[in-house]
């Protein structure tokens, strides 16, 4: 059930406000592609606080004045494959670049120009699926 400002979970309540809208904007975000309540929750925290650690000053002014996340908000997100959740992160080179994808999934979720690049990156996305970073040489691909 998408959040608002009256009704959030209760690990949100004491939140500064900033973080607390930036949470539940993320969360509603996080719901609205399938995630269920328990990841989206511990998702929602860590990536808006890592949101609230690096936006300037500007970001932060700019985004408290956007009105308060509503529960009936659209969200452009795709519908995520529920059966790769747990799924571990996989890192591979493929001619002169890096890629960042989910064990299962079709295609990857994202590029780098160099392998630590796409270790950091999936190791984010591994910390907020509770799964590991399996990481191949140059060259090799996954099966």
């Amino acid at each position: 059930m998408p959040w608002d400002k009256n009704d959030y979970p209760t690990s949100f309540k004491n939140f500064e406000p900033l973080l607390k809208k930036k949470a539940i904007e993320v969360g509603n975000a996080l719901l609205a592609e399938g995630y269920p309540e328990d990841r989206a929750i511990p998702i929602a925290i860590s990536q808006s606080k890592k949101w609230l650690d690096t936006a300037t000053d500007s970001e932060k002014k700019a985004f408290s004045k956007e009105s308060y996340p509503k529960k009936n908000d659209k969200h452009d997100g795709e519908k995520i494959n529920q059966d790769l959740l747990d799924n571990d992160v996989l890192v591979f080179s493929k001619e002169d670049k890096w890629f960042v994808q989910t064990k299962g999934a079709e295609k990857a979720a994202a590029s780098f120009k160099t392998k630590d690049e796409a270790i950091t990156r999936a190791r984010e996305t591994a910390e907020n699926k509770e799964s590991k970073v399996i990481a191949f040489k140059q060259g090799e691909q996954p099966k």
